[in-house]
């Protein structure tokens, strides 16, 4: 069944525009600290884990929710995976940055799981996200978690490589 929520621009693409774009300055001016090629993955990988999970579970025999306007697929869902890019690439240079040990990924991890899901709350709370067939944020979680995990995992094999 095609749905429709909103036919107006407000604040569920206002908000993924503000998330694109200060993702993405901030992307921009932070010091760097990859390569080229390393950053284009960072940033790809987790835009290519996140549209994988939300086409998996946003689509029959699932539908648990649909992104922002209609369950039709929309020019701003593109952009709502584009911002996904962004903070999986912060996510990523802080790691680095902070040279986290061991014994502190899992905390690490656990404050990005959390920050993610605050983002959705946020996100859902604006229009871009609507539940549906018993889904709550709370499904999330191990999603989330399993694409910080698995990010992580990347950059670990890339700098093992290096």
């Amino acid at each position: 069944m095609f749905l429709i929520y909103d036919q107006k621009f407000n604040s569920n693409e206002l908000f993924i525009i503000a998330s694109l774009t200060i993702g993405s300055m901030l992307v921009w001016k932070l010091p760097r600290r990859f390569t080229i090629k390393e950053s284009l993955i960072y940033l790809s990988f987790f835009i290519f884990l996140g549209v994988v999970f939300d086409h998996t579970i946003s689509i029959e025999p699932f539908d648990y929710y649909d992104v922002n306007d209609s369950s039709a697929y929309q020019f701003m869902d593109f952009l709502s995976y584009l911002s996904f890019g962004p903070f999986g690439y912060l996510y990523i240079y802080f790691y680095d940055y902070f040279k986290i040990k061991n014994k502190y990924v899992t905390i690490y991890i656990f404050v990005w799981t959390m920050s993610a899901l605050a983002m959705e709350f946020i996100a859902q709370a604006l229009g871009v996200y609507h539940y549906k067939n018993g889904y709550t944020i709370f499904y999330s979680f191990p999603i989330y978690l399993f694409i910080l995990i698995s990010h992580l995992c990347v950059y670990k094999w890339i700098h093992n490589k290096n």
